[in-house]
């Protein structure tokens, strides 16, 4: 669901009191809001946000240049992908950069001529959403902004004619022109703007990329393909079973889910101490999450702790959780009683009670007393750490958030012990 996101009048206040107004000519004239926020050929000699930091100062300007390279606008003899990973790693490196590349962003995209350099531009917003979020002070404003551009094809292309217009009658005598392209050179603004919104979404609660290791060119190609192919973390349950039914056509069940857990499995992880509980190496976890979207699933696996942290990360950054939100009361309603709780996985809709049943199952393999003499995860430890992944609390306030915490993990312990899995044996 869309929020409303703050009006016209607000995004421009916040403009007047956040931008470093630039100046011009001899006299120093300050530039109108409307040209500092309007795609510019030339390079800039300050930040466009307000700053004292001294190296932000001057690496906003480099910066700047980097955009403009990207876009197409700037010439360059590294590839793009070079670009984009030299931008990314500084502002990922250095948080105070983060709302500046932002904002360069919106000015290159706005009033900007060329269709080929605008989708570059959104294409770069849409590749920095996947490695850091901006501020929250800057986030509302970054949100209108896309929000105003979900679908706005026909005027952006309307748009790009009428300054493609005004701007050769001003030059019709001389022979320099800038390419002029208002005919589709690849996808909508409106399919990236959908992209990053969503993006914009989740990266503001979940964070970017977390870990030491800074981003890589693999992540970077990663993340301009998702624009087109949804990664298998943060899609619905729906849209990751349509994406495997080439390769996986009589899978019952997402290939992601089976695989990590199969892993799991495989390392020994319900002899592990602390499974679940123990996070793995983040770094090495970022780097498995990578192949996994690429369906592939390595055999140079040692830690079960990488796959399990990895398989707990997809069901918590699922777009809906796996029981979903219209059945949330009822599941905290019924924390309590076996038959109760029980009763509502089977009312969920069919693909979720499978998910769900599969997960359930997994978990009664570690909750077996052999297995957890090994771990120390008894069942109330196993539905303390799956709860948060498997439901929501949608309360923003912190006392019922607290008293439902208890009642979700109850309600996950009660499936553990009394659910029936046997028939998922064997599905995949």
């Amino acid at each position: 669901t869309l929020r409303k996101p703050i009006s016209q009048s607000s995004m421009a206040d916040w403009a007047s009191k956040n931008l470093n107004m630039h100046t011009q000519g001899i006299f120093r004239r300050r530039i109108s809001i409307s040209n500092m926020l309007s795609w510019n050929g030339g390079s800039i000699k300050k930040p466009m946000l307000i700053t004292s930091n001294r190296t932000i100062k001057k690496e906003a300007c480099e910066m700047f240049k980097l955009v403009q390279s990207y876009m197409g606008d700037r010439q360059t003899r590294m590839d793009r992908n070079h670009v984009a990973l030299v931008t990314v790693t500084k502002c990922w490196s250095m948080q105070g950069l983060r709302d500046e590349l932002y904002i360069q962003l919106i000015r290159q995209t706005t009033d900007n001529t060329c269709y080929r350099s605008l989708a570059w531009g959104w294409e770069l917003m849409a590749i920095s959403l996947a490695f850091f979020s901006p501020s929250p002070k800057f986030q509302s404003y970054l949100e209108g902004y896309i929000y105003r551009h979900l679908d706005s094809d026909e005027n952006i292309a309307q748009r790009i004619k009428e300054l493609a217009d005004l701007k050769n009658k001003k030059n019709s005598k001389s022979r320099k022109k800038r390419k002029q392209n208002t005919e589709d050179e690849g996808l909508p603004i409106s399919t990236y703007a959908k992209y990053c919104y969503r993006k914009l979404q989740k990266v503001a609660i979940t964070g970017g990329k977390k870990g030491l290791r800074k981003p890589t060119v693999e992540e970077i190609t990663h993340a301009r393909n998702a624009i087109l192919t949804p990664s298998l973390f943060g899609s619905s349950l729906e849209e990751i079973m349509l994406r495997q039914q080439d390769m996986y056509p009589g899978n019952k069940l997402p290939w992601v889910q089976t695989q990590l857990s199969q892993q799991v499995l495989a390392l020994g992880g319900e002899q592990t101490e602390g499974i679940f509980r123990i996070p793995g190496d983040i770094d090495e976890v970022n780097a498995l999450k990578l192949q996994v979207d690429q369906w592939r699933m390595p055999s140079s696996l040692s830690d079960p702790n990488i796959p399990a942290s990895l398989l707990k990360l997809w069901y918590r950054e699922l777009e809906e959780p796996v029981i979903p939100q219209q059945f949330y009361k009822e599941c905290i309603s019924n924390y309590e009683n076996p038959d109760a709780a029980v009763a509502v996985v089977q009312l969920l809709p069919e693909l979720n009670r499978l998910v769900l049943c599969y997960l359930i199952h997994f978990l009664q393999i570690f909750a077996q007393p052999s297995n957890v003499g090994r771990t120390k995860m008894d069942v109330n430890n196993l539905a303390m750490v799956m709860a948060p992944n498997c439901l929501r609390c949608q309360s923003d306030d912190p006392r019922v958030i607290f008293e439902n915490t208890r009642k979700e993990m109850s309600f996950l312990r009660m499936l553990i012990v009394h659910l029936d899995t046997s028939f998922i044996k064997g599905l995949v």
